[in-house]
């Protein structure tokens, strides 16, 4: 889906849709891995495909909203031409972000997104509004998660950017078939995909867990 919308076109916006939803999906099912492998409890694991499905939605809509919004006013500010990265804040989580700024943002969503979901989970319900209270009661672990998320992410972008660079030498000199070509590519993809959903979820699920610790309260 996300070479689809790379390519435009009038596929292009369902395309986007479809990726966001799947990028969600995967969010929730490496959300309850790293949730359990940190000790908590969560019942995410009984969520079917279409309740997963209807939860992402949910919470796509809502978030899509918050990067319309921020983008926007960012358009009439000086840095109007870093408003297309925080338009990317969602596909950032799993994918690289190609300014700081972005990657930080990124780390954001990720928190909200993760609070909409234990929300959800408690209250049967998504809710925006309640997640930014959460995040702004819990900044001092929350927010530190965000930053730790952005550095590690910047470090995490000039490997992937060395990686990007092989494989566009591969591209360009290999005398393997198309198919190997794109195989490889898809692999770098969906590696380094994965790898950024363990990393953003371990980062703020420990953050979560620490604020709940240092909170006193129940995980």
């Amino acid at each position: 889906m996300r070479v689809i919308a790379f390519g435009r076109g009038p596929a292009s916006l369902p395309a986007e849709i479809v990726a966001a939803i799947a990028v969600l999906v995967a969010f929730l099912v490496t959300a309850q891995r790293c949730i359990e492998a940190s000790g908590g409890r969560t019942g995410l694991g009984e969520f079917s495909l279409s309740d997963q499905l209807k939860l992402s939605l949910s919470v796509l809509w809502r978030i899509a909203l918050l990067l319309i919004g921020t983008s926007l006013a960012l358009a009439f500010t000086p840095y109007a031409k870093l408003a297309p990265h925080l338009m990317a804040g969602l596909d950032g989580m799993a994918f690289d972000q190609f300014t700081n700024l972005g990657r930080f943002w990124s780390g954001v969503i990720a928190v909200l997104v993760l609070l909409m979901i234990v929300d959800a989970e408690n209250n049967g319900r998504v809710a925006f509004f309640p997640a930014i209270a959460e995040f702004g009661r819990r900044s001092l672990w929350l927010g530190t998660a965000v930053l730790v998320l952005g550095v590690v992410s910047i470090i995490l972008g000039f490997g992937q950017e060395l990686v990007r660079g092989a494989i566009w030498n591969f591209w360009q000199t290999s005398t393997a078939s198309q198919f190997i070509k794109n195989l490889v590519y898809f692999v770098f993809i969906f590696s380094f995909a994965m790898l950024r959903l363990w990393i953003t979820l371990s980062i703020v699920t420990f953050g979560l867990k620490m604020s709940y610790v240092y909170g006193g309260e129940r995980q």
